[in-house]
């Protein structure tokens, strides 16, 4: 098991306090990621002998930040490096240690748009239906695969559920931020879960509540389930890269192909604002078109047979 870091350095109490009080809302995912982005920075000042709080600010904040890109970080981990020590500071401005975020006087990287490619429908169904051995662990798999694609779960609500968290007909989850909602299990999905349901105790611990457990009996940790389904997509010949994001995607996009309702599928991503929907589901120009000219009473295009002009 893979000890955590922890802080150091004279600076390292506020920001244990911090990750303390962040752990009472946040994901672990979450928290592991800010421990790793203030550990980063409590090094950037320690390299500066800077020990008091009241040092930080947007231009020694610039500056580390402006290295973490020259050394190649993402764009998408440098904007959450920054957003960790933004909530950091807030923390510091509540405990008197700062008078203000100076976060807020730096500029947030530009994020590329990288959306996943959704798998094809039929190439999709295809790979659902091929055989396996039938042991636990293939059934276990082909439940997780169900659910991710009939449900549209995160990684992390999927590796959160507990058996008490699943209904006949749906499951409830915890997406971000703690909010709890619950979304349908479709019929594939039941009956593939049912399976495992009556294998689960050859492999769960006594007292294991975890819908989905491994080989030693505890709940499946969030890189186990990626590998598993990196590893079923090569044995049954999916030549494109899986993971849980790209089957979220895929039912996502699946399902506003189908039901054009894109509030229908904001509510089942469990997204805040319909706008991060609208890119994820990456709409494109003639669906949004089709739309608008069945809608708009005065949008319908003229047929291509239709003169330009009236005649006189």
């Amino acid at each position: 098991m893979t000890e955590r870091p922890t802080a150091a350095g004279p600076l390292s109490g506020e920001v244990e306090a911090f990750l303390t009080e962040l752990s009472r809302t946040a994901s672990a995912a979450t928290l592991d990621a800010y421990r790793r982005d203030l550990i980063a920075l409590l090094a950037f000042l320690a390299e500066r002998d800077i020990d008091d709080w009241r040092q930080l600010d947007a231009a020694l904040l610039r500056r580390f930040l402006g290295g973490e890109r020259a050394r190649g970080m993402a764009p998408r981990s440098l904007a959450r490096r920054r957003s960790a020590i933004s909530r950091l500071a807030d923390h510091l401005v509540t405990q008197g240690r700062l008078t203000h975020n100076p976060v807020a006087l730096t500029r947030a990287p530009r994020q590329p748009r990288h959306l996943p490619r959704p798998v094809d429908v039929d190439r999709l169904k295809h790979f659902l239906e091929a055989p396996h051995d039938g042991s636990p662990l293939a059934v276990r798999d082909q439940a997780m695969l169900e659910l991710f694609y009939s449900s549209g779960l995160r990684l992390a609500e999927l590796a959160g559920l507990d058996l008490i968290d699943l209904q006949p007909e749906r499951v409830r989850v915890l997406g971000k931020g703690g909010k709890p909602r619950q979304v349908p299990v479709g019929r594939h999905a039941r009956r593939a879960l049912d399976t495992w349901l009556a294998l689960r105790e050859t492999l769960a611990a006594p007292g294991e509540t975890a819908l989905f457990v491994g080989n030693r009996g505890a709940r499946l940790g969030h890189r186990a389930i990626q590998q598993r389904l990196a590893l079923i997509a090569r044995r049954r010949g999916l030549d494109e890269h899986l993971h849980p994001h790209r089957l979220r995607h895929s039912f996502a996009s699946h399902l506003l192909e189908s039901s054009q309702d894109l509030r229908a599928v904001q509510e089942l991503l469990g997204h805040a604002n319909l706008a991060t929907t609208q890119v994820y589901t990456r709409l494109d120009w003639q669906h949004l078109a089709a739309s608008y000219d069945a809608a708009h009473p005065r949008a319908r295009r003229r047929p291509a047979t239709e003169p330009d002009e009236e005649p006189s």
